[in-house]
């Protein structure tokens, strides 16, 4: 059952307000803390900037991808509900999980069924499973048949170009949680309109089951 959603990758102030406001606002909001490489990263001053706003009901979760000392200490005393994390061992997410007093949304991702097991080491440091693909940085996709059928211990987020106007139904037998980003932008910006018209349809999905 689908309880939720994240949208990620916001960078701008505009946006924000719009989501954390939205009569049925998503349950995280998600921000690029430190990976140049992808076009909706928030270099830290405009992060801290960003992020001096009244939540409401969302939780914001920092997208960390690898990070060193350096991000986890300048992030440290931001608003931050969770830190989601990339390509970190069980070991480096429970030093993490440890020093910082977080909660964990931790990312695998999948290319084919050796991918999913990894999950597994994992079960003890996460609170949140988030299944991506491997070309997360791209809005690509990957075979939600994967996962379909494993068993966990913690709630499922499930990214990869998920669009706003998707049928919901056809994920609700896998995740408990859809991640967009991608999917709510129009020519690589967010575009409110889509943002507002996936929010309302996740709603009333959730209140028909």
């Amino acid at each position: 059952m689908i309880k939720g959603c994240k949208i990620c990758g916001i960078k701008d102030s505009d946006t924000l307000n719009f989501i954390i406001n939205h009569p049925y606002p998503p349950k995280f909001v998600g921000f690029i803390c430190n990976y140049p490489k992808s076009s909706r990263y928030v270099e830290l001053n405009t992060l801290k900037k960003l992020l001096n706003v009244k939540k409401n009901k969302s939780k914001f979760v920092a997208i960390l991808v690898k990070p060193n000392n350096e991000i986890l200490e300048e992030i440290k005393s931001l608003p931050f509900d969770y830190y989601q994390l990339y390509d970190c061992t069980p070991d480096e997410i429970k030093i993490i999980k440890q020093k910082y007093q977080k909660k964990i949304i931790s990312v695998l991702t999948i290319k084919d069924e050796s991918d999913v097991l990894n999950y597994k080491s994992f079960a003890d440091v996460t609170d949140v499973y988030l299944f991506d693909s491997k070309g997360y940085e791209k809005s690509q996709s990957f075979d939600h048949n994967l996962i379909q059928n494993i068993k966990l211990n913690k709630k499922l987020m499930l990214a990869g170009n998920i669009k706003f106007d998707d049928n919901l139904k056809n994920y609700e037998k896998i995740a408990n949680y859809l991640d967009l980003s991608g999917g709510l932008e129009t020519s690589g910006l967010k575009d409110t309109s889509k943002i507002n018209f996936f929010l309302k349809k996740l709603n009333k999905l959730k209140n028909e089951t």
